[in-house]
């Protein structure tokens, strides 16, 4: 039986450190992501359309806090369901 909470927290902590680690990205090095962007634009045959914008703190937090909450509820009902499939 998997704990919803736990797993919640893991799978929001996740999320939450991945894009931490692009927003880290974007304020560092933001050309390099822009040609890293790019470039996986064209292996999909897309045409690049996404275009960075200037580092932005508020910005960053709301992402963080939306991921989070986002990927809690995601764990949450991940492991819910989990459990209801696994009952004995």
């Amino acid at each position: 039986k998997l704990n919803k909470n736990k797993v919640g927290l893991a799978v929001g902590l996740f999320l939450a450190i991945v894009h931490a680690v692009w927003y880290l990205f974007i304020a560092v090095t933001p050309a390099n992501l822009q040609s890293f962007l790019d470039w996986v634009f064209k292996l999909h045959s897309l045409q690049p359309i996404c275009k960075l914008i200037a580092f932005n703190f508020v910005n960053a937090i709301l992402l963080l806090t939306v991921a989070f909450v986002f990927g809690y509820i995601f764990g949450w009902v991940f492991a819910w369901v989990h459990n209801l499939l696994h009952k004995k």
